[in-house]
């Protein structure tokens, strides 16, 4: 792969000086290194998105066979239970500033 592309940063001198040193030791460029670095960087990237993806497919079907098998509640009656513990938590911290 032509390498035609420059990529400039700032870091600090320190961090450079120990990162430059560490790929002299390997005997390595320090280019292939970061170029490394970015492949990984992207790759976990894109199979984190793949994970988080089929996680919400699982999740909607298992929503859905709740649904089906009408373990699901109205979008009125979650409101109602969710304006219940709102009040009940009001009148907690109301209680609790006195």
């Amino acid at each position: 792969m032509a390498k035609e592309a420059v990529f400039t940063m700032k870091l600090e001198p320190e961090l450079r000086e120990a990162f430059m040193a560490a790929a002299h030791e390997e005997d390595r460029p320090a280019s292939q290194i970061v170029r490394e670095m970015m492949r990984d960087f992207i790759d976990r990237r894109s199979s984190d998105t793949e994970e988080y993806v089929e996680f919400l497919h699982r999740k909607v079907e298992l929503s859905r066979r709740s649904i089906a098998a009408g373990d699901g509640i109205s979008q009125e009656q979650m409101e109602a239970r969710m304006a219940s513990r709102r009040a009940e938590l009001l009148r907690r911290a109301g209680e609790a500033e006195i």
